[in-house]
């Protein structure tokens, strides 16, 4: 059996914020716990789910602290405008070129992601 993904996971030291964040980003809301069940604690990680049902499930996940020699924490392609996603918050890391028809940005604590053209589809 070759593997598949089940959900994408994404460090943060304030995950709270960065699920808001990325909540606003992509359309995305909050997965809360099933009826009857406890309210998840706030130092638990978020999970994030698309209303549609068209992308795949992200959790946010707390870190106790920042670690820098990580690196980026995982690196997430979406579909969108990366002006609307500046204006969001994000901060432009590298423009598209004739070669790289995507942006890179980075959300607000510097996980970077790649911003594709949203797609086109073809006249008739």
């Amino acid at each position: 059996m070759t593997a598949r993904f089940k959900d994408l996971a994404l460090d943060a030291v304030d995950h709270q914020a960065l699920a808001d964040w990325w909540c606003a980003a992509l359309g995305y809301r909050r997965r809360e716990p099933p009826t009857g069940w406890s309210p998840r604690p706030a130092d638990w990680a978020v999970p994030l789910y698309d209303p549609e049902g068209l992308g795949p499930l992200l959790w946010i996940t707390p870190l106790r602290e920042a670690r820098p020699e990580r690196g980026n924490r995982l690196r997430v392609d979406v579909w969108g405008h990366a002006e609307e996603l500046v204006e969001l918050g994000a901060t432009l890391v590298r423009r598209g070129d004739h070669e790289r028809d995507w942006d890179v940005l980075a959300d607000p604590e510097g996980n970077e992601f790649c911003v594709f053209p949203p797609k086109r589809r073809p006249l008739g």
